[in-house]
């Protein structure tokens, strides 16, 4: 098969879709790899290192799609990069298409088949190659949201960890999966307050079972929310439901009633966010206000330490590239329920039903329960 890995093109995404040793296992199988010039730039890979394991080096993004028949990447693609997609192409990448009519309805125009990162699933049930990106977003959340509270960057001058004699900052977080895990961890360590709220007692068990009594968890109910958020110094909105749209569970009368200078951290933002008054930002730009509490709603965090999180999403991804490649698409599709559900889009139509319910259209499944 041959396969195409063009350079990210999102502000500040730095990953690539697979690291050297990737690209050694995919050409030993066989294949015919194509790399995009400077695609693996921001990780510290030169063409050379993946030109020495075999792979061929286009010299532009065109050249990728004209010479692919699977394209890897790692972000959702930008409707330019659609533009190249064909009826022949698989798309397999993070998509998120829920939270993105346009971008949903310019794949269904392609005719290509879109596979998302985010709903495909292992034969346990699990999303493995949301978890690892998921787990980086976590504890990135916690040293991101330090960072911009403290004065120097705009923030209200806050140490999450107090000092003796000074009360510790309030970390709370709404959701309590892989994305809360993390940073719990983490906000725990250096001596945050931390309280999760959550709609899975299984879950919150879990994490109480992990972190013990330093933790809070709480059952995630309206007031509940409304009357923690207001202790907040950091929010983090970390809700997933598998490849739907995120539900909003912070209404905008409760942002009014927070701490002036509290920041917000909606991790959920690539789903739509599960804070009423989020929305993307990027890294170069990534804090705005409302009501006077500042927002970060960055949709590719993990984007920034490219180093773990190429070495850690390729690990995710190449079983699934490698049976993709080795067994063809259309096989690997009849055979495989776990690649069918992370079909999202196919030849026109919608193919995954939460992504049709999030944008009022009709589904075509390819996995019927």
């Amino acid at each position: 098969m041959k396969i195409g890995i063009p350079k990210e093109r999102k502000d500040h995404e730095f990953r690539v879709a697979l690291t050297p040793e990737g690209v050694d296992e995919l050409v030993r199988n066989g294949h015919e790899v194509w790399v995009e010039t400077h695609a693996g730039q921001g990780v510290d890979f030169p063409d050379d290192l993946y030109h020495a394991v075999g792979a061929r080096i286009a010299s532009s993004e065109e050249e990728i799609f004209d010479r692919a028949d699977l394209v890897l990447k790692v972000k959702d693609p930008l409707i330019t990069e659609v533009a190249y997609l064909q009826p022949r192409h698989t798309l397999f990448t993070f998509l998120h298409l829920a939270s993105s009519k346009s971008l949903t309805e310019a794949l269904m125009q392609s005719g290509s088949t879109a596979i998302a990162y985010e709903t495909t699933e292992n034969e346990w049930g699990h999303l493995p190659m949301l978890q690892p990106m998921s787990q980086i977003a976590g504890k990135l959340a916690i040293q991101i949201g330090a960072h911009f509270l403290e004065q120097t960057h705009g923030g209200k001058g806050i140490l999450l960890g107090g000092v003796p004699g000074v009360p510790r900052g309030h970390v709370v977080i709404l959701g309590a999966g892989g994305v809360s895990s993390a940073a719990v961890g983490v906000a725990l360590g250096i001596g945050a307050r931390v309280t999760v709220i959550g709609n899975d007692i299984n879950q919150l068990q879990g994490l109480q079972e992990r972190f013990g009594n330093s933790l809070t968890t709480l059952v995630s109910q309206r007031l509940t929310i409304a009357e923690t958020v207001n202790s907040a110094d950091l929010l983090i909105g970390a809700v997933m439901i598998k490849g739907a749209k995120s539900p909003v569970l912070v209404s905008r009368s409760m942002v009014a009633t927070m701490k002036k200078g509290t920041l917000i951290m909606d991790i959920a933002v690539d789903q739509g966010g599960c804070i009423e008054t989020t929305r993307p930002t990027t890294h170069a730009d990534p804090i705005f206000e409302v009501d006077g509490v500042r927002h970060y709603g960055v949709t590719n965090i993990p984007g920034i330490v490219p180093q773990t999180s190429t070495y850690a999403l390729t690990h995710a991804t190449l079983p699934f590239i490698v049976r993709l490649a080795n067994v063809g698409i259309e096989a690997s599709l009849r055979a495989d329920p776990g690649i069918a559900r992370g079909v999202n889009i196919r030849h026109g139509a919608i193919t995954y039903p939460a992504v049709a319910e999030a944008h009022g259209l009709s589904c075509e499944p390819l996995v019927r329960k």
